[in-house]
């Protein structure tokens, strides 16, 4: 029996998933905590790596292994191969203002999106470039190679090589390397950062990145999102919903996606196909902020949701707790509107903050612009039976759920298997019966949330 094992380094946490290559039978798992915040020293993605793989029962037996990572964090590294300083992550909204700035300086939103498919926000590695070397350039003058999360746990893994890799997923993402072209804009890392560090070498979907020393093969490994896909088995004329730490719909189709406008981020998949993508800063803590103000569990917050009746009596809570990544309002706060006596209950409330969490999401999904032969939802929010019967009154369709799973862990277990096989294609692996949900259209919620926002 082969093993494979798949890697999830997340913005939370760190999970380690053992499985058959060949079936997707999982055999052991194990995870690790991450620190609060959004800049965190690599060493702890590395120090919590090594505990999820101690708890997982190791590596020795296991042939290949892929890591999967938060998108867009800015590692940069100086001429040894040390942090030059704390990663950005991709939830720090402090380099907005270098976003507008970088669009501007290259002559508007349609220009970044011929570059490089997407349109910068705060979240993209190119506008953190730019704000570390407008406000740190002792760190800017040190950076001798730039990389993204995953890219840096692979490195590791392989014993810190001379080369550093990546995939098109992952580096669909950093807002300097193009899908459409399958190349580098290094013209727009120096308009970021005033020079030209070294970068990684971008791999095809199943070729080797390494190898474990006297261990396991590295296969490429990708982003969280892109790794999610290949987790549930999306295929082209899917729409995935991931309700997580950040929110997103996106979709696996063999055209490179270019929106001007911003909302729609054209990224690379992990299969050598696209992924088009809208993001939501705000998703999964929405429920858990809720949680917090009327002092009840997620299971609590989910019956009391479901009590209320559709559309709350009037009550909107706009979730932009964190800012907001689309719309772009990076600056943004939350707000409940239509408060009034009849629905000033714990009920309501919960259910407002269900309904607004998923009134951003049906945005993210209009955004899109498809017409999906089905929507499938999944993440950490979609274990929430309040989120599973809601979503399709909020959404306006049915929507499938698959058995709960670590998609990302698994997506990048299958690619590791990928890499073993040695096949055209990613190994078929059963994901388990999706139960159908389905709900009349919520009258009049929609219209309120957009009231509500602007």
């Amino acid at each position: 029996m082969t093993l494979v094992a798949g890697v999830d380094s997340s913005t939370q946490s760190c999970k380690v998933v053992i499985r058959e290559a060949a079936t997707g039978a999982l055999v052991r798992e194990g995870r690790a905590s991450h620190p609060d915040g959004t800049e965190v020293h690599p060493d702890h993605w590395w120090h919590a790596l090594q505990q999820a793989i101690d708890q997982a029962g190791g590596l020795a037996d296991v042939a290949a292994v892929a890591v999967a990572g938060q998108q867009h964090g800015m590692v940069c590294l100086d001429s040894s191969g040390e942090v030059v300083r704390p990663a950005l992550l991709w939830n720090d909204t402090r380099s907005a203002q270098a976003a507008r700035d970088l669009i501007d300086e290259l002559g508007g939103p349609e220009k970044w999106s011929e570059a490089v498919g997407s349109v910068p926000v705060a979240s993209f590695t190119v506008t953190k470039l730019r704000w570390l070397a407008e406000h740190e350039p002792e760190h800017a003058k040190r950076v001798a190679k730039v990389c993204l999360p995953h890219d840096w746990l692979t490195w590791k893994l392989a014993g810190r090589p001379e080369t550093i890799t990546t995939d098109r997923g992952d580096a669909s993402g950093t807002g300097y390397w193009s899908p459409s072209t399958g190349t580098y804009r290094t013209d727009l890392l120096a308009l970021a950062l005033g020079a030209s560090p070294g970068l990684p070498r971008v791999l095809g979907p199943a070729e080797r990145a390494g190898q474990i020393p006297g261990g396991a093969l590295l296969a490429p490994g990708t982003g969280d999102n892109m790794a999610a896909a290949l987790g549930v088995g999306a295929r082209p004329g899917d729409v995935v919903v991931s309700i997580g730490t950040s929110g997103t719909a996106f979709a696996v189709t063999d055209r490179a996606a270019n929106d001007p406008s911003g909302a729609v981020a054209g990224f690379a998949d992990a299969t050598g196909r696209f992924l088009p993508l809208v993001a939501t800063l705000n998703a999964a803590r929405v429920l858990d902020a809720a949680g917090r103000i009327l002092g009840v569990g997620p299971e609590e917050l989910s019956a009391l949701a479901l009590s209320a009746p559709p559309g709350a009596d009037g009550l909107v809570l706009v979730p932009y707790l964190e800012g907001e990544r689309t719309p772009n309002r990076p600056d943004a706060t939350g707000s409940v509107h239509g408060l009034r006596l009849a629905n000033s209950t714990p009920a309501h409330l919960a259910r407002a903050a269900v309904e607004g969490m998923l009134c951003g999401l049906a945005d993210a999904l209009d955004a899109l612009g498809l017409a999906p032969n089905r929507v499938l939802l999944i993440g950490g929010g979609a274990r929430s039976e309040a989120v599973r019967r809601i979503a399709p009154g909020v959404f306006g369709c049915s929507v499938q759920v698959p058995p709960p799973g670590e998609y990302v862990a698994d997506g990048a277990a299958r690619q590791a298997a990928w890499l073993v096989a040695g096949t055209p294609e990613p190994p078929e692996w059963a994901t388990g019966e999706t139960v159908a949900y389905e709900a009349e259209p919520t009258p009049g919620l929609r219209d309120r949330y957009h009231e509500a926002t602007g």
